[in-house]
């Protein structure tokens, strides 16, 4: 009783008890003793005179406060022999990694190493000197016994040694947590974690048999990848809400209004800016208990406030509705099939035939954006990133910021895997806003030619072209060109004499002039300003081949200016595979703009313009025959009026009226008797042209 040994089990105790080096290198020496792997197989061995003889075998640790000792002794070890055992069977020869615990200290230097292959088949050796007795940590910093400590057979789990260890590191782990929450006991733990200690225990031990799989090489630099052992269970998955989650507007903070490092939650959808301790998302997920985000610039997912990442093969659709892709073969198909996708909310949608959001007043972009979607060669282009990515500008340039804003809407127009079925092109058209100087507003009704022809020319000088060399996916699509006749008119106040006189002049001769065209406007003619009395409900038609005639090189019209008076005619002399008609309805005086409302009847199909070319460009041409694909139709009054499009399907061979977010099936004859402002026509390829003459 008086030797030093006999106050072994308290704190003032000068000596520590065998597994004492679990507390650091500082502690005391080991006692030489000897315990047995399995009680149940054999009987614990004490060596005479060591102060353990006559002392029954007990899972508690000296050294470890009693009522610890209450609650994790009954509690801890049974659960973790049936976790060990299923958690680390037959892993034998491979070290389990470390369980970061705080305040775990490593072993130290000169620590005995095993050199039987399990401790199942130990025996007390036959030297004086009593053996070190073998800790079953197998030398790991984490304190979980590995294979050789278990057996070959993974049995040897039901000694009272192994409890003792990982009571020992489950104390040392949960005083760290205990002095950062500044609870104590088990409640503290599931304040932490949420889950018991065994159950959390258990998770640990089956992580960490897991992680003992050999991971796969990276091909590149032959490290190991990492990606497995990143990768947690969020037990918050299912608190997502796929229906709030919106990402059209604007990445940045709904607090703060930063871009940095913005963050959706994909509970409420809602967009806060970092997750550090006192970031807008951290607040968040703590005050409303919505612990899932995403990044909206790495497409990471990542759990608040334990702030760590989540990978799960579950959430690549919602990073696929923020960022869609397509492959070529995807891209190639998407004209030849006319499959229906489904939405979030159930709802039925075809890629591509999607209606967009009027903010305000801005349904004169929303239909050029949809009619410029359905021309495949520039939705083609803008579908594959890569295609312009990479194009040099210069330092500063904030124009291609319409390309990329362009490239994302074309994306989600076309994606079949959207949560709604419908688009919001918010960012689009804040860009437009910002490149354009506020000549194209939201909340302001603009003119559909006005903001194509600007659009087209942006896009084109965006992209890195130029107005005779460089050209870009935008002039190989619609840019054709047309020789331009002009001859100065006399003042018509001067006396016939002096005309005469100056039409002899080289200022009054006629000059040719070969010019490039985005689209030709199409003139109407002059609507009549009496009806008669029985015709005044009849509204005045004009077949296309007649305003069509302005381009036959022969029919001239008079242009006034300011001072001077021309006579123009125009000859075509190329003609692109998307050729765009704008009808010109609109007219300005001193006072008011006043709308032709003449309608003008054209065919769908079938539009050749071959007589409207010379001999020589005939034979250059083989081509001439267009078919449409859009058609832009303007209601109502000049500055208060709405649009609506029409568009052709390929895949379907249908038609389709949207009109901001409504989208209906329309006959082909109904398109003939709108008030028609902006059409896309496609010329015919050969095989084209062989199957329609078949």
């Amino acid at each position: 009783p008086s030797a030093p040994w006999a106050r072994a089990g308290s704190r003032e105790s000068p000596a520590r008890p065998p597994l004492a080096w679990a507390r650091g290198p500082r502690l005391g020496p080991e006692p030489a003793a000897s315990y047995s792997p399995d009680p149940g197989r054999e009987t614990p061995q004490v060596i005479p005179g060591s102060p353990e003889e006559g002392k029954e075998p007990t899972t508690h640790l000296p050294g470890t406060p009693r009522r610890r000792r209450t609650l994790l002794g009954p509690l801890v070890a049974p659960t973790l022999a049936a976790a060990l055992g299923a958690a680390l069977k037959g892993l034998k020869g491979r070290a389990a990694p470390p369980l970061a615990a705080p305040g775990l200290a490593a072993p130290p230097a000169g620590t005995w190493s095993p050199r039987s292959p399990g401790l199942g088949a130990r025996a007390l050796p036959k030297t004086t000197t009593p053996e070190p007795p073998r800790p079953c940590h197998g030398g790991n910093v984490g304190g979980v016994p590995t294979s050789e400590d278990l057996g070959a057979e993974g049995c040897g789990v039901k000694t009272a040694l192994k409890p003792r260890c990982l009571e020992v590191w489950f104390n040392r782990f949960l005083r760290g947590k205990r002095q950062q929450l500044g609870t104590s006991g088990q409640p503290a733990f599931q304040l932490y974690l949420g889950l018991s200690p065994c159950t959390w225990l258990e998770e640990r031990l089956s992580a960490a048999a897991h992680s003992l799989q050999p991971a796969p090489a990276n091909a590149k630099n032959g490290r190991v990848d990492s990606e497995d052992r990143r990768s947690r269970h969020c037990p918050y998955l299912d608190t997502i809400n796929r229906s709030v989650l919106d990402f059209d507007f604007e990445k940045l903070c709904s607090i703060s209004l930063s871009h940095i490092n913005a963050y959706a939650c994909l509970v409420c959808g809602k967009y806060f800016q970092g997750r550090g301790l006192k970031s807008h998302a951290y607040i968040h997920s703590v005050q409303f208990s919505h612990h899932v985000f995403l990044n909206l610039h790495t497409l990471k997912f990542y759990c608040l406030p334990d702030n760590y990442e989540i990978i799960d093969s579950s959430l690549e659709d919602i990073t696929y509705v923020l960022k869609p892709t397509f492959t070529k073969q995807q891209i190639a198909n998407l004209d030849k099939q006319a499959k229906l996708s489904r939405a979030y909310d159930g709802t039925t949608y075809l890629p591509g035939i999607v209606g967009l959001n009027n903010i305000k007043a801005n349904d004169y972009a929303n239909a050029v954006l949809q009619a410029l979607s359905n021309v495949p060669p520039l939705r083609n282009y803008f579908l594959e990133e890569d295609n312009y990515k990479n194009i040099k500008r210069p330092p500063g340039d904030i124009m291609f910021l319409l390309v990329q804003r362009f490239g994302e809407l074309m994306r989600k127009l076309w994606n079949p895997r959207n949560f709604k079925a419908h688009v919001s092109p918010h960012e689009m058209l804040q860009a437009v806003v910002l490149c354009s100087k506020k000549t194209f507003q939201i909340t302001k009704q603009g003119d559909g030619v006005d903001f194509l022809s600007w659009f087209l020319n942006a896009l084109h000088s965006a992209l890195g072209g130029t107005k005779k060399k460089k050209k870009t996916i935008v002039t190989d699509v619609f840019q054709g060109s047309m020789r331009i006749f002009t001859k100065k008119l006399p003042h018509p106040d001067l006396p016939a004499e002096e005309k005469e006189q100056l039409l002899h002049n080289d200022e009054y001769q006629e000059t040719m002039v070969e010019s490039t065209f985005m689209y030709l406007t199409l003139d109407l003619p002059t609507a009549p300003l009496y009806k008669d009395e029985k015709e005044q409900l009849i509204i005045p038609q004009v077949p296309l081949f007649n305003i069509l005639a302005k381009f036959n090189g022969i029919t001239e019209k008079e242009y006034k200016t300011y001072k001077e008076n021309f006579l123009k005619r125009f000859q075509l002399t190329k003609l692109p595979p998307y050729l765009i008609f704008c009808i010109k309805r609109f007219t300005k005086n001193n006072f008011f703009v006043e709308k032709n409302p003449t309608i003008v009847n054209f065919p769908i199909t079938n539009v050749d313009l071959r007589e409207y070319l010379s001999e020589e460009v005939q034979a250059v041409h083989k081509n001439t025959t267009y078919d449409l694909i859009a058609n832009i139709v303007h209601d109502g009054k000049p500055s208060e009026g709405s649009y609506r499009i029409h568009v052709l399907h390929h895949g379907t061979g249908k038609w389709y009226e949207l009109q901001d977010l409504q989208v209906t099936d329309i006959l082909p004859q109904m398109i003939t008797l709108s008030e028609a402002y902006i059409q896309i026509w496609k010329r015919r390829d050969n095989d084209e042209t062989n199957q329609q003459g078949a």
